[in-house]
């Protein structure tokens, strides 16, 4: 009979995260549906594009390896083949 309660009690333990990922139906839904989002992209969308012409044009290419490489790495010459 003890063992019994403890697998009961075990259960019930891992069902309970399981419930509050699902989101719990009304309790758990925000917003006013698909109608309020429609306005927010456009707004998002002008304020990225915005941003983007903002950003400078680059002059020389990046390279993230660069801290790796030795400077003779990015060199090529035939003696060293």
């Amino acid at each position: 009979m003890r063992f019994l309660v403890m697998a009961v009690a075990v259960l019930a333990l891992l069902a309970v995260p399981a419930q509050a990922q699902m989101g719990g139906g009304k309790r758990g839904h925000k917003g006013g549906g698909p109608a309020a989002a429609g306005n927010k992209p456009k707004v998002d969308e002008k304020a990225y594009q915005e941003a983007l012409k903002r950003i400078p044009d680059s002059k020389e290419k990046y390279d993230p390896w660069a801290v790796t490489k030795s400077p003779a790495a990015g060199k090529s010459s035939k003696s060293a083949q």
